[in-house]
C-alpha cells in the first residue's frame, strides 16, 4: 500500500536508513532516526502550545535543519504548514499570518541584518499567540516582552505531552488532509493561499525523483528556498523520500556553493537558470573540484539550449533534465526522462507526470494542435485543493472540467512534450505582432559577450510597446548598445528585436534566484 501521509513517509524513511545522515547543516548532523525523534518532540511541543489538528503553523526563515524539523513536527501534530517567502516585509507576512489564522510561527532571529521578530512590531496579528525564535536570536533567548520563545525552550515545552498524543494525531491524518498552505507570490495581486494534501505531493516527487535520478545516498544541496515548492517539496521532501542526504542552504553565493559542491562531494543539484548561469561566470570556476556534481535539475520560461551544453560540458554534469510546474499543482506537473537526448532537455520541459494531463488550449480552453502556443492547462492528482478562503478566485483558475490554468504560455509537440514559452501577464505587442520576452531571451543567449539577459515590454508610441533588453556582460568584453541591437536583427525577426538595451553589474533576483522583472520594470520608471 503507498504511503498516504508526510509523516508515515518520513517514518518510513527513518526505518530503512535509520543510522544515515538526513540533515548535514554546518557542523550539526541529523541521522534519519534523530530527525523523527527532533520532529516527533517539536509536534510534542505544538500540541503543549494548544495547536490543534488542522490549525495552520508559519514558518518565517531561510533554509536551516530547524526548517525541516519544524515542518516534520508540523506534519505530526496534525497541523497545517504555512511557509512564508524571507523576501517579505513585515506588513506582508502580518497579512499572511492573519489570513491564514496562523497560531504559532517559528521565526529566523536575526538574518541579513534584520531582525525578523521585530518586523512584526506594531503589525503583529491578534491571531498569533507564539513566535519560536530559530537560529542567531533563538539560542540567545527570545524577547519574552515580545510573546517570543527560544527554539531550545519550545522544544523543552512538549516534555510533558506524551508521544501517543502524536502518534494519535498522525493516525488522524488522510491522504487528502491538507499537508500546507502556500501563498503565492502575488506579482499579480495579493497573495493568494494555495492548498496541497499529503498523498498527492509523496506520489508527484517519488516520481518526480526518479525522473531525475535523485536517488539513495545522494548529497543534495538545496539552495532553492524551503519556502518554495522547488526547495520545499522537489527539495527535502523529495530527498527524504529517496533515502537522500539533505544539505541546506540559507543565502545563494556562487563562490559558496562551488566549494560545498568541492567540499561536501555533493551529487545533485537544482535551481532556476540563474544560479547555474551565475555559477558559470564566476571567474573562479576552474579551480573546484566538481567532479561529484552528477545531477542537476533546471525550468524556466527561458532555458536556453546553450545553457544546458554548458552544464554538461563547463561544470561537468552529466544527468542535466529540466521540468515544469507551479504551486497550484503542487510543483510539478512535467519532467524529462533520464534517458532523453540532448535536444529534447534543451527544448521542452519534458512529458506529463503519470496521472497528468496537459493541454495547451485557445482562450475558449480548446485544445490546439501540436506546435499551436496557448495556455497550457493542467488536470491530474495533484492540482490543488483551491485557494484558501477564496471560491472565486478558485473558480477562476480551476474551470468545470477540472482544467487548471496556469497562465503560462507553451506548445506541445507530437510527442506531448511540452514547451513554455512565457507566462501571459509577461508578453507585449510590438506593432501588432506578439512578443514573448522568454523567446527572445533564448535567443540572445548564444551571443558571446553575453553572461545574462532579461527582457521586459517598456511603452513605445509609435509601435505600442517594445523591448528593452537588460544585459550583463561577460567578464573582460566590450559590448554596447548598437551593437547588440545589430547582432539581434541578424539573429531574429525584426518586430522580436529589442530597441533599448541597459548594461548592468547584476540582475535582479527574488528569493527563488529568479529573474524579478517586476524590478526591472521599476528601474525603468526611475530612468525616464
Amino acid at each position: 500500500m503507498e504511503l498516504q501521509t508526510l509523516p508515515a513517509a518520513i517514518r518510513a524513511a527513518a526505518a530503512r536508513h535509520a543510522t544515515r545522515d538526513a540533515v548535514i547543516d554546518g557542523e550539526l548532523r541529523l541521522s534519519y532516526a534523530q530527525l523523527v525523534e527532533h520532529a516527533e518532540t517539536a509536534a510534542r511541543a505544538l500540541i503543549a502550545l494548544g495547536v490543534q489538528a488542522g490549525e495552520r503553523v508559519g514558518i518565517w526563515a531561510p533554509n536551516r535543519h530547524e526548517w525541516i524539523v519544524a515542518a516534520c513536527g508540523v506534519h505530526m501534530a496534525g497541523a497545517v504548514l504555512v511557509p512564508i517567502n524571507t523576501r517579505m516585509k513585515g506588513a506582508e507576512a502580518a497579512d499572511i499570518l492573519e489570513r491564514s489564522g496562523t497560531r504559532v510561527l517559528f521565526c529566523i532571529g536575526h538574518f541579513l541584518g534584520l531582525d525578523y521578530p521585530g518586523l512584526l512590531d506594531g503589525v503583529r496579528p491578534a491571531t498569533l499567540a507564539h513566535v519560536v525564535v530559530i537560529g542567531e536570536g533563538g539560542e540567545g533567548g527570545g524577547d519574552a516582552a515580545r510573546g517570543e520563545l527560544r527554539w531550545a525552550d519550545f522544544l523543552r515545552a512538549g516534555a510533558g505531552v506524551p508521544a501517543a498524543r502524536v502518534h494519535e494525531r498522525e493516525a488522524a491524518l488522510r491522504g487528502d488532509s491538507t499537508a500546507d498552505l502556500m501563498f503565492t507570490s502575488g506579482t499579480t495581486g495579493r497573495p493568494k493561499g494555495v492548498m496541497a494534501a499529503h498523498a498527492p505531493t509523496i506520489r508527484a516527487f517519488t516520481t518526480w525523483a526518479g525522473c531525475v535520478g535523485l536517488g539513495e545516498g545522494d548529497r543534495y544541496l538545496i539552495v532553492n528556498p524551503f519556502f518554495h515548492t522547488f526547495g520545499y517539496k522537489a527539495g527535502w521532501v523529495a530527498a527524504l523520500l529517496q533515502g537522500a542526504t539533505v544539505y541546506p542552504l540559507p543565502v545563494f553565493d556562487a563562490e559558496v556553493v562551488l566549494e560545498r559542491i568541492a567540499r561536501e562531494r555533493i551529487s545533485f543539484l537544482p535551481g532556476p537558470p540563474t544560479l547555474f548561469l551565475t555559477m558559470l561566470a564566476h571567474p573562479k570556476l576552474n579551480s573546484f573540484d566538481l567532479s561529484s556534481l552528477r545531477s542537476a535539475v533546471t525550468g524556466a520560461a527561458s532555458v536556453p539550449p546553450v545553457l544546458i551544453q554548458r552544464m554538461r560540458e563547463d561544470l561537468g554534469i552529466r544527468n542535466v533534465t529540466t521540468a515544469y510546474g507551479l504551486t497550484e499543482c503542487g510543483g510539478c506537473a512535467t519532467v524529462c526522462d533520464p534517458d532523453d537526448d540532448v535536444e529534447t532537455v534543451a527544448g521542452t520541459c519534458g512529458h506529463a507526470l503519470p496521472g497528468t494531463e496537459v493541454r495547451v488550449a485557445d482562450e475558449q480552453g480548446r485544445a490546439l494542435p501540436p506546435g499551436e502556443p496557448g495556455e497550457v492547462l493542467l488536470r491530474g492528482y495533484h492540482v490543488m485543493q483551491g485557494y484558501f478562503q477564496d471560491e472565486a478566485a478558485t473558480r477562476e483558475a480551476i474551470d468545470a472540467d477540472g482544467w487548471l490554468h496556469t497562465g503560462d504560455v507553451g506548445t506541445l509537440d507530437a510527442r506531448g512534450y511540452l514547451r513554455i514559452t512565457d507566462r501571459l501577464k509577461d508578453m507585449y505587442i510590438n506593432g501588432g505582432f506578439n512578443c514573448y520576452p522568454a523567446e527572445i531571451e533564448r535567443l540572445f543567449a548564444p551571443h558571446p559577450a553575453i553572461a545574462q539577459v532579461a527582457v521586459i515590454g517598456v511603452a513605445d508610441e509609435r509601435l505600442g510597446e517594445v523591448g528593452c533588453a537588460w544585459v550583463v556582460k561577460r567578464d573582460g568584453v566590450e559590448l554596447d548598445e548598437p551593437g547588440l541591437i545589430a547582432w539581434a536583427r541578424g539573429h531574429m525577426a525584426n518586430y522580436k528585436v529589442p530597441r533599448q538595451v541597459r548594461f548592468v553589474d547584476a540582475l535582479p533576483v527574488n528569493a527563488s534566484n529568479k529573474v524579478d522583472k517586476k524590478v526591472l520594470r521599476q528601474w525603468m520608471e526611475e530612468v525616464k
